[in-house]
């Protein structure tokens, strides 16, 4: 019995604009990375382990998290329940691209999805939206962004001094803008308004009174339900 082709081809000048097209979020990673770095060495990881991490995990918030239970014994379990709390985000990231992943070879299909971050994964839903189809963004802006943490985790390790606090120039509120005008500049039907401020009131509520990071899949989840049962009319 014949087995169907993969339709979606990977383009490599494509990968290589979307390497381009993120270098700028890529150089505000670099000041997070330099922070992780400065934290890193001093909660006691060697410079080769905080590298290592960084290469292995590629996940800023997850990372600080550990090395806020780091010591001289570690509660692997707890350990463990907190990174998978706050990347648990990528279950709903990694379902959302599922219309176009199912389409790639398993081994390109879950190799992009190692570098699949909150940045490149808003462009590539918005061009979705927009009728586009870009794992491209997955590829080529998820190895800059890569890139560009593992150099701000280097600069920290070896050069801390320089930047120890960049939430004192602002810098914590570049992804967050950056996400936000993904989102705006998206299609505004009232499925989509109702989902977002049912997502948004639920975050609160859970960032209120739930544990911590726990309001990041609360409110995904609340905004992904509304998507579920609402669903857009198809043209005749």
């Amino acid at each position: 019995m014949a087995t169907l082709s993969p339709s979606y081809q990977l383009q490599p000048a494509r990968v290589r604009a979307e390497f381009i097209r993120l270098m700028p979020i890529a150089l505000f990673v670099v000041a997070f990375g330099a922070a992780f770095g400065l934290a890193a060495v001093q909660a006691g990881l060697t410079p080769a382990q905080a590298l290592l991490m960084s290469t292995t995990v590629f996940a800023g918030a997850s990372q600080f998290a550990a090395l806020d239970m780091w010591g001289s014994t570690v509660a692997l379990v707890p350990l463990m329940a907190v990174v998978f709390a706050i990347n648990s985000r990528h279950l709903l990231m990694g379902a959302s691209l599922y219309p176009m992943l199912k389409e790639l070879p398993a081994t390109q299909r879950y190799g992009i999805l190692l570098v699949l971050t909150d940045a490149n994964w808003a462009v590539a839903a918005q061009d979705y939206q927009n009728g586009q189809r870009n794992l491209e963004v997955i590829l080529g802006g998820g190895l800059v962004l890569w890139l560009a943490w593992l150099l701000g985790t280097a600069v920290g390790v070896y050069f801390g001094g320089l930047l120890q606090q960049p939430e004192a120039l602002g810098l914590d509120m570049v992804l967050g803008c950056f996400l936000l005008a993904m989102a705006l500049g998206g299609k505004k039907s009232p499925r989509v308004l109702v989902a977002w401020g049912v997502s948004a009131a639920a975050a609160m509520v859970a960032y209120r009174w739930l544990p911590p990071h726990t309001h990041v899949v609360v409110g995904a989840l609340a905004g992904g339900v509304v998507g579920y049962f609402w669903l857009e009319q198809k043209p005749a």
